[in-house]
């Protein structure tokens, strides 16, 4: 049995901008774009099956602030859109996936209030993914400002048997550093779950995004700064695991 490998172009918003930062830090940002949807239009022009948006205004405050970029993009491109940061409530969901949108992604909520999840994946199903941030092994919450004392890989089999099927790994450490994702402590998460992990930080060249192909259950790879900094177009993370199978 084989299986395909998703690139997903992130789209990091933060007061209407397409930003980055480095390993979280707010301090720490540059701007890439005035216009989140034109950078969507782009990347689905390059080929992109699925584009990942973040609201980081929204993971900060805890409530959906650059939603509307969102939902430009989900209406307008025929490209599949994932979107994190601020998702609280079931009605921040149906916002989301009413409008368009693919998958929404739960993450301190994951932590904060289990049964809530429990009861959103049980509802909504493969329309969520759980969005799992580390900081040394440990699970780090709203916009990655707070670290809890839940590992990431106990947190992952726990939702795992509440339904949870994708997983978006993030080792805050290598986030933005352009230096290499950590492809360890992925491989172990999904080990560990048994379902699909995207992998996000660190990418920094193809290769990267061939060592993570050839791992089992790595299911994709989220990419930002290296596509900012011109490391590689979205095209070419294309091709470079187009047709790229793994016995499972």
């Amino acid at each position: 049995m084989s299986r395909s490998f998703t690139i997903y172009p992130a789209i990091d918003m933060r007061g209407g901008k397409c930003v980055r930062l480095i390993q979280g830090d707010y301090n720490q940002e540059t701007i890439y774009g005035d216009s989140p949807f034109s950078m969507a239009e782009m990347f689905a022009s390059e080929g992109a099956e699925w584009i990942h948006m973040v609201d980081l205004d929204g993971a900060k405050e805890g409530k959906r602030i650059n939603d509307t970029f969102v939902l430009e993009a989900a209406k307008k491109l025929e490209t599949k859109i994932q979107i994190g940061g601020g998702i609280r409530t079931e009605q921040d969901i149906v916002h989301y996936l009413e409008n368009g949108v693919a998958r929404v992604i739960l993450g301190s909520v994951a932590i904060s209030e289990p049964e809530f999840t429990k009861e959103m994946l049980k509802k909504y199903s493969s329309k969520i993914a759980i969005g799992l941030d580390a900081k040394n092994g440990m699970v780090a919450t709203h916009g990655w400002v707070q670290t809890s004392s839940v590992s990431a890989i106990e947190l992952g089999k726990q939702l795992a048997e509440y339904g949870a099927d994708t997983f978006i790994f993030t080792d805050i450490s290598t986030d933005g550093m352009l230096s290499g994702p950590n492809v360890e402590a992925t491989e172990q998460l999904a080990l560990a779950t048994g379902k699909e992990v995207i992998a996000s930080g660190g990418i920094s060249s193809i290769d990267d995004l061939r060592s993570l192909c050839k791992t089992s259950n790595i299911a994709g790879s989220i990419i930002g700064k290296a596509i900012y900094t011109n490391r590689f177009s979205v095209k070419e993370a294309l091709s470079a695991v187009k047709n790229f199978e793994v016995e499972k």
